[in-house]
């Protein structure tokens, strides 16, 4: 089977399910060929294992002190662009479409009427899960954003909704945990802010990822580029992550039982709603505002719990090179109830 596979770029949460997914497809003889749109080719990192991948600008947004900039968002976006890629698209030699968020792989299939199957974090909004900063316009540009012939939602908890869990793609080998090892990713901020904020809790040392050339020793701060594979290692051997409210780093941190303290992005409804979800399933703890009195408390006080979930990239892999997708009955059946069976956690383990 040959798949043409797009990921939205903007954020490095859809790359990293996409790297799980590429080795869960691989696994099973399929031949991907893959599309990034929302970046340019430059800023991309570790991108070896998507092979001679096809880069186009997309649509992004422009963030600023942890916000979103709707002005020059609108001024950076390049309508005519992404309409002619669409356009000029063609997907004859595949399949299958997969789209992780991407409009130009969705709507090139919507326009010629090919299967397209959306995974992603985003398409859990479909469905009745917690939210929060929801209006009719964010709910439209979700709902349209990406149009596909089925849409697979990820998420924390399946909230009694036809859901996945999420893809955590983590370091293989358990790392000893350093007690006062925090590691932050907290993208959508100044760094020299970030490390002002930081700074005055001597006792622990932390880890910040950031777009730099070299790593840099502060004293307590410990500056870091932008390195998957140095991430996944001070991710296991970390006691706790600080970072906008992303979905996939926080499953990675669940996953391995951190503990998570989260900065949503002002004005995005989906980060501002995974902020909500932590909350509700008392994941983690959030906090609007760089907030010394939170930090205070997170440090000294939560604890992480650890929720094991199962290879979801696997499973999927499996099901869409069975040809499964073309069954109505066999998402739940094949693909959800067993995977969420195999979650180990009381609270979330067993689909109502």
């Amino acid at each position: 089977m040959k798949i043409l596979y797009g990921v939205q770029a903007t954020g490095n949460g859809h790359i990293t399910r996409a790297r799980a997914m590429h080795k869960a497809l691989s696994q099973q003889g399929s031949q991907v060929d893959y599309l990034f749109s929302g970046r340019q080719r430059q800023d991309l990192f570790d991108m070896e294992a998507f092979g001679d991948f096809a880069c186009h600008p997309g649509l992004t947004f422009v963030t600023a002190s942890g916000a979103i900039q709707p002005i020059a968002t609108y001024r950076q976006n390049r309508i005519g662009t992404l309409l002619r890629d669409i356009k000029e698209l063609d997907l004859s030699p595949y399949d299958l479409i997969l789209t992780d968020f991407e409009p130009i792989s969705a709507w090139a299939a919507h326009r010629q009427k090919k299967t397209a199957i959306a995974i992603g974090h985003q398409y859990a909004f479909d469905h009745t899960i917690p939210k929060r900063g929801n209006n009719p316009l964010s709910a439209l540009f979700m709902r349209h954003f990406t149009p596909a012939t089925l849409r697979l939602g990820l998420h924390w908890h399946h909230f009694n909704q036809p859901i996945l869990p999420p893809i955590a793609d983590t370091h293989q080998q358990e790392l000893t945990v350093i007690p006062n090892k925090i590691l932050v990713y907290l993208g959508f901020e100044d760094t020299e802010s970030v490390i002002a904020y930081l700074r005055p809790f001597q006792e622990h040392q932390f880890f910040i990822y950031a777009p730099i050339s070299a790593a840099q020793d502060r004293g307590n701060i410990q500056l870091r580029p932008l390195s998957r594979s140095g991430f996944q290692e001070d991710l296991a051997s970390c006691n706790g992550v600080i970072s906008n409210a992303g979905f996939e780093l926080a499953s990675e941190a669940i996953h391995l039982g951190k503990k998570l303290l989260v900065k949503p992005l002002k004005g995005q409804m989906e980060q501002l709603s995974n902020a909500a979800a932590l909350e509700q399933l008392t994941l983690g703890m959030t906090m609007d505002s760089l907030d010394n009195i939170v930090l205070q408390h997170w440090l000294k006080d939560f604890q992480g719990k650890r929720i094991i979930y199962p290879s979801v990239p696997a499973a999927l892999a499996q099901w869409l090179a069975q040809g499964q997708w073309q069954r109505s009955d066999s998402l739940d059946k094949e693909l959800i109830k067993p995977l969420w069976e195999q979650v180990q956690s009381a609270d979330i383990a067993n689909v109502a």
